[in-house]
């Protein structure tokens, strides 16, 4: 390796929306490194979101992003990771652990915001200024600058995933699902964080018998973790049509994993989504997307995408970032109609 051919590792963040707004930064890091090799430290869930970065060379598991400090066991991550020779490491969370494993490496560039009290760990360390950097995504895109560029001079370029065409093909055939000549729409009624962020389930099941009516098929996905949630939607659905079944309807959470999804996402005519990682993920590929904001705020990390639209309402205590409404009245979601998330999409097409 030469001096001209400098080896990254990126400490990723742990959530999968955060991924997404990770990509950027990758892609001007290979501007300004062209002949650098890009790696990622990150858990286990994340990698199928890095491995459909354009400039992400490998995907290195991170199991200690909780719970104990585990000193040792960092130690000998660190012991591993020497062995590749990286030159830089950029630390996207803020904790102190995070920064620890890239100083026992003894990476010599170690790049990130000084988080919590990371003085020694981090020898280029970066002043967080949320105030000019309101988004997410130009937080760790200003990283891959020289530190004291001026604000102004930071351009950040939008998320791109590229589906795996292969794994697409070969999760539409295990599920049964094939691709036109009706048009897709996906519904992601999850949201990690909590229920505020949640669109009801009856609003959802309401679209999807619009969309069915107008000849798409709806796909449901999520986490194994959403079932609940769209077991409701199929319930509402089913009710609503006055039928024990719904053909159109598609309930795909607990048969895919996130890999899946995000190439099936891919084939979208339409999605519809709340605020949460699958909905970052649907932007990255491009495709047509209706972010439901209600809880949370498009300012701090919207869907980036020219082919996004926000469906949100402007009441007083919205976004409140709660994980549940803390009037009990969950206007923010329950005023955001049906009609008004369909408009959005019509205004997509």
């Amino acid at each position: 390796m030469t001096s001209l051919e400098p080896r990254i590792l990126i400490v990723a963040p742990s959530w999968v929306g955060d991924a997404v707004m990770a990509e950027p930064l990758t892609a001007l890091l290979k501007e300004r490194y062209p002949h650098s090799v890009i790696d990622v430290f990150a858990p286990l869930w994340c990698a199928p979101v890095y491995a459909r970065m354009r400039y992400v060379h490998r995907v290195i598991e991170n199991p200690l992003l909780h719970g104990p400090l585990n000193w040792q066991k960092r130690k000998q991550l660190a012991v591993t990771l020497a062995v590749t020779h990286y030159t830089h490491a950029f630390v996207l969370p803020n904790s102190w652990k995070s920064a620890l494993i890239p100083y026992f490496a003894r990476i010599p560039a170690r790049i990130g915001y000084t988080g919590e009290a990371r003085f020694k760990l981090l020898n280029d360390r970066r002043q967080l200024l949320p105030k000019l950097f309101p988004r997410l995504v130009d937080r760790f895109a200003a990283l891959s600058y020289p530190k004291g560029t001026a604000p102004d001079k930071i351009k950040t370029p939008m998320p791109v995933l590229t589906p795996r065409q292969d794994l697409q093909r070969a999760a539409l055939d295990a599920l049964h699902l094939s691709v036109g000549p009706a048009p897709v729409a996906i519904f992601c009624p999850g949201a990690e964080y909590g229920p505020a962020k949640r669109w009801p389930a009856e609003y959802f099941a309401e679209l999807a018998l619009r969309l069915i009516h107008e000849g798409f098929v709806v796909w449901l996905v999520g986490s194994p973790k959403d079932r609940a949630i769209t077991d409701e939607i199929v319930a509402a659905a089913r009710a609503n049509a006055q039928s024990d079944d719904v053909p159109q309807l598609y309930d795909l959470v607990g048969k895919t994993d996130l890999s899946a999804v995000v190439d099936l996402l891919a084939v979208a005519r339409v999605v519809v989504s709340n605020d949460s990682g699958l909905m970052h993920i649907a932007a990255a590929l491009g495709v047509p997307l209706v972010a439901l904001f209600g809880s949370s705020s498009p300012a701090y990390t919207p869907p980036l995408s020219p082919h996004a639209r926000i469906a949100r309402i402007d009441i007083e205590c919205s976004p409140c970032f709660q994980r549940e409404c803390p009037h009990n009245h969950f206007k923010c979601m329950r005023d955001l109609t049906p009609q008004m998330v369909y408009q959005q999409m019509v205004a997509l097409r």
